[in-house]
């Protein structure tokens, strides 16, 4: 979609490190120790690693990549609260580790308390949307990546890693406004890589510093840059 001040961008998080605890861990007192305190089952809490440590790293496949809810925040936090945004020049999808993908509405206001996100997550992952009755501003509509790419039909997709091309930020911007319906791709994991399918639906892979990056903070880069390619700080 493209506006009068250029074309939407869409920025997506791949690979999210937000699930609920799965099955597998329930029984372990660091997980039952937190529900009971909060008072839920341990199914409907979500995998924090900061609160699941033991628990994580003794039982779960893959748990270095996994219960980091706060990147997802973070990022959220950021990029709906940016002039892009607010312009309407953004859109938003999550895509899990579990395969489910979150479309965030435009106007959805992200709790800055963590504690209040963990609570409005958990409620998205259970009930499948937030609020749970009228107009969702948070709704899970479909599993895996491929769903994304068939609600925004992306004429561009930028795939933001280390492995990539070294590209300075403003000129990768450009790159994306000038194609209708550009695509970003941002990891939603705290380490390791993307799967090779991502490498596979990317345009371009693109990294924009010579270290590695946190994932908000690279998004938060990318963001800046592309109100900077559609000037829009001098409007």
């Amino acid at each position: 979609m493209v506006s009068k001040e250029g074309p939407v961008l869409t920025l997506a998080l791949a690979e999210a490190s937000l699930e609920l605890v799965p099955k597998g861990l329930w029984r372990h007192p660091a997980v039952w120790r937190n529900a009971r305190r909060r008072g839920k089952k341990p199914r409907y809490t979500l995998l924090d690693i900061s609160l699941h440590y033991a628990a994580m790293k003794k039982k779960l496949q893959d748990w270095e990549r996994r219960g980091r809810p706060d990147i997802t925040h973070a990022i959220l936090l950021h990029a709906l609260g940016t002039p892009l945004s607010k312009r309407g020049l953004l859109r938003v999808y999550v895509h899990t580790i579990g395969n489910a993908v979150i479309e965030v509405k435009p106007e959805t206001r992200i709790p800055r308390n963590y504690l209040r996100f963990v609570g409005l997550m958990e409620q998205l992952l259970v009930k499948g949307r937030v609020p749970e009755e009228g107009e969702p501003l948070l709704q899970i509509v479909g599993q895996g990546f491929e769903e994304v790419i068939k609600r925004v039909k992306p004429t561009y997709i930028a795939l933001l890693s280390e492995r990539g091309e070294r590209v300075k930020p403003l000129e990768l911007a450009r790159r994306l406004a000038s194609h209708e319906r550009p695509l970003a791709i941002v990891g939603g994991f705290p380490r390791g890589d993307f799967s090779p399918c991502f490498y596979q639906v990317a345009n371009e892979v693109a990294s924009l510093y010579p270290e590695p990056l946190e994932a908000w903070v690279a998004s938060a880069i990318l963001l800046h840059a592309y109100e900077e390619a559609l000037d829009l700080y001098s409007a």
